[in-house]
């Protein structure tokens, strides 16, 4: 039986609205993806991603963290050292974005090598 015009379950759908809040906010792909190539700490992060302000990484990591993409390590230290990395479903996605990126490149290449009439 398919499921055409009806509602998600309530469940299902928090899981996608979680995922689009995730995903659909400028910064998350950048903080995954300097995650990706190894910058863990916060305030390597705030560098490295030009133009997140400290409020919105702190919410961009918590938000990762949360949706199970970062993992958060801190070390009990003076001062304390806390540092993120990628978790195996966070690496999954971050493929998925390199993915995205090499068909970006593919269409821009195609729309140059076209000739106008």
């Amino acid at each position: 039986m398919e499921n055409r015009g009806e509602k998600m379950l309530p469940s299902a759908r928090s899981a996608y609205s979680q995922l689009e809040d995730v995903i659909g906010c400028k910064w998350s792909v950048s903080v995954l993806r300097a995650v990706a190539v190894g910058v863990s700490r916060p305030g390597a992060l705030e560098r490295h991603v030009q133009g997140i302000s400290t409020k919105v990484l702190s919410e961009r990591l918590r938000k990762l963290t949360t949706y199970g993409l970062l993992a958060k390590h801190v070390y009990a230290e003076v001062p304390p050292r806390t540092e993120y990395s990628l978790t195996r479903n966070g690496q999954k996605l971050v493929s998925i974005i390199d993915q995205i990126n090499l068909l970006d490149d593919e269409i821009k290449s195609a729309e140059q090598g076209k000739v106008d009439p």
